[in-house]
């Protein structure tokens, strides 16, 4: 399926790793020269970016710097994607509302939802101009609570209701706004050492490799697994290409039948 991408330019954030590299690796294949924003590159990044730019993306002056420095190497944006999300997991208590400190609340916040708004407000002018796309990364614990770790599911409910609304006040100006919300990804957020998962592993009394062949069955999954990065990465370049040239405010899960509310 022709796509429509080449030629074009992205700006794609949490690009090192993930989700993130997997969306810019599927978007240079298309064509699209991309800048990776990160706070460390990597030599898969660097491989696939045109460009690679170093940045704390949970502060506004990082966020905002990323554009600059994105139109100085290439041009222009056409296109964004809004990925970077989750926290910092040696920082991030796994407990109830009364254990978490205001402090873990202000840093899931900035990273998973003001960071998409600080990088949103400063590359829209030029993505109106080219009448391009805009793609916001969330979950489906925007839509379903978790437990832990608490603020994660509330920043994402609030980044895709950002998503509609930015999309209400720009899709007359031929600009497209989509979220898309995984459930769990096979990334380093549940496998590494120290991460989010080995944290829950922890808490549960079981490894991580346990902790990640139980959970399809623990979650209902219709698919009976969890997804890969480059699934989601498709579904990413899919919502950025012509071929979804009418898909406006729409949050598209991608969770192996996780969540069944409609």
């Amino acid at each position: 399926m022709e796509l429509g991408l080449n030629g074009k330019t992205a700006l794609v954030t949490g690009a090192s790793r993930g989700i993130g590299l997997a969306i810019a690796q599927t978007l240079a294949a298309e064509g699209v020269r991309v800048v990776g924003a990160a706070r460390t590159a990597t030599p898969e990044l660097e491989k696939a970016a045109e460009a690679v730019v170093g940045a704390d993306l949970s502060t506004r002056e990082g966020a905002e710097g990323i554009v600059a420095e994105a139109v100085a190497a290439v041009g222009g944006i056409d296109l964004l994607v809004n990925n970077v999300g989750g926290g910092d997991a040696g920082r991030m208590a796994v407990g109830g509302f009364l254990d978490v400190p205001v402090e873990q609340w202000e840093a899931i916040l900035d990273l998973n939802l003001l960071s998409a708004v600080w990088t949103t407000k400063a590359a829209l002018p030029g993505i109106i101009a080219r009448r391009g796309a805009i793609v916001n990364v969330s979950s489906v614990n925007g839509r379903i609570p978790t437990a832990s770790p608490v603020g994660y599911a509330e920043a994402k409910a609030a980044l895709t209701m950002f998503s509609k609304r930015l999309s209400e006040e720009v899709g007359p100006q031929g600009v497209r706004v989509n979220t898309v919300s995984p459930g769990v990804v096979r990334t380093s957020l549940w496998r590494a050492e120290e991460s989010f998962g080995a944290k829950v592993a922890e808490a549960y009394g079981v490894s991580q490799e346990e902790l990640l062949a139980n959970l399809p069955g623990q979650l209902g999954t219709a698919s009976g697994r969890i997804s890969e990065s480059e699934e989601v990465a498709d579904l990413v370049a899919f919502l950025l290409s012509d071929r979804a040239a009418n898909i406006h405010g729409a949050d598209h899960v991608i969770d192996g039948g996780t969540l069944k509310a409609a």
